[in-house]
């Protein structure tokens, strides 16, 4: 009798690991999801602050990405781009105090997303930077050196109220985007995309499967034109693909988008916020 129980318990406990496994391989939405968040942000500013494209001339480009992200609570730096030097001229020249920044979230290791960070915390080292898990030390040690903290990234995980990082995706290399709930749907900021745009929208979705996404913005890693096809069909409202996205493709998204096609680089500042018209509608509807 014992020994029955005993081979009935193991039998349990393995198929209790089996089917824990299958739901991480098939990436259950119960793993990932998080609780609904109220509403979402009701005003959020996205800044392009570095980039290859251009869209005030008045500003300097370079390869690489950084976006900053400001919200009635705080204001985010996504990517610091390549040159510190870039990447405070341009800041300077729209207004952005680098002290006004509270954290700030690379989404990986290549240089022209993380290279102007340490001349960025040399002006201001009152910051936390998100990082991913897998970063080499030698990252963390310069933010520490400098007197910055950091935050290591590895699953889906909270940054801010309304804010979210997809956590690690692998490319190569390993990537992270950032996730906005704002009241018109998510907002989805890529660096460079490696892991694949489509598949960057479909952990967003695993994250929030009640939400849509409304916009994505950044670099789409020079994708196959199909994807502009396989973006409509996830649902995504308005696209703004810069940075390495390439030519040929950011000109398909725009025949296929029309006025939902945001045009992004250096300068471009995209506002998303409630309209007084949609507060009226909506009142009024309650």
């Amino acid at each position: 009798m014992k020994y029955e129980k005993a081979v009935f318990l193991i039998i349990f406990v393995l198929s209790g690991a089996g089917i824990y496994l299958a739901q991480i391989s098939m990436g259950s939405p119960s793993k990932y999801a998080f609780q609904e968040e109220k509403g979402g942000i009701q005003e959020v500013a996205l800044i392009s602050v570095y980039d290859n494209y251009q869209v005030n001339p008045e500003l300097k480009t370079d390869w690489g990405f950084g976006t900053v992200l400001k919200t009635p609570e705080e204001i985010l730096l996504f990517d610091t781009g390549g040159d510190s030097e870039v990447l405070l001229f341009n800041m300077k020249k729209m207004n952005i105090d680098p002290k006004s920044i509270d954290k700030i979230i690379i989404s990986h290791i290549h240089a022209d997303h993380v290279g102007g960070l340490k001349g960025f915390l040399e002006k201001n080292h009152k910051v936390t930077v998100f990082l991913p898990s897998s970063f080499p030390d030698s990252v963390r040690n310069m933010i520490t050196s400098l007197g910055a903290e950091f935050r290591n990234v590895s699953g889906p995980q909270k940054i801010s109220d309304h804010v979210f990082s997809t956590g690690e995706l692998y490319g190569p290399p390993i990537e992270q985007s950032l996730v906005i709930h704002s009241k018109k749907g998510l907002i989805v900021i890529t660096g460079c995309g490696h892991p694949g745009i489509t598949n960057i929208i479909k952990k967003t979705e695993e994250m929030f499967p009640k939400r849509k996404v409304y916009l994505a913005v950044g670099g789409f890693h020079h994708p196959p034109i199909a994807v502009v096809q396989e973006l409509r069909k996830l649902g995504v409202d308005k696209v703004a693909p810069s940075h390495c996205t390439g030519d040929r493709v950011i000109e398909a998204f725009g025949k296929e988008y029309k006025e939902d096609f945001i045009e992004y680089g250096v300068g471009k500042i995209i506002d998303v916020m409630e309209t007084k018209l949609e507060k009226t509608l909506k009142s009024v509807e309650e």
